[in-house]
């Protein structure tokens, strides 16, 4: 079993930035790959970016590519997503999720075996 809890949500001026963070339980962490979505209202929840279980190669959305970073830290346990240069487009709750390594490339929700409970992030104009 793997719980994950997110973290590092607020508001924020258009043009800002924010540190997520995703920690996890679970003594398998590094070996699974992980990522962020997001889900604004009224929309669904849509792929941000993956990681693989080193860390060592990365994914985006092409809405977030240039401005967000993902990153891990495998001994801390913990997933990150910097986010700068935030428009009011990013406004959204943001959920972490893992999953086997095969899964690091689906922009998919099936797949991700495991998810936290969000953490919102709302971007003023």
């Amino acid at each position: 079993q793997v719980q994950l809890v997110e973290s590092g949500g607020g508001l924020v001026q258009a043009g800002g930035s924010l540190r997520l963070s995703c920690v996890a339980s679970g003594r398998t962490f590094s070996l699974n790959a992980m990522a962020w979505f997001r889900q604004a209202p009224g929309k669904e929840r849509e792929f941000v970016a993956s990681i693989t279980g080193s860390g060592g190669t990365t994914f985006y959305a092409d809405s977030v590519k240039g401005r967000f970073t993902i990153s891990r830290d495998n001994a801390k346990n913990t997933m990150y997503l910097q986010m700068n240069s935030l428009e009011f487009e990013d406004t959204a709750v943001y959920y972490c999720a893992t999953g086997p390594s095969r899964v690091v490339l689906s922009r998919r929700l099936d797949g991700w075996n495991y998810w936290g409970q969000g953490t919102q992030v709302t971007v003023s104009s």
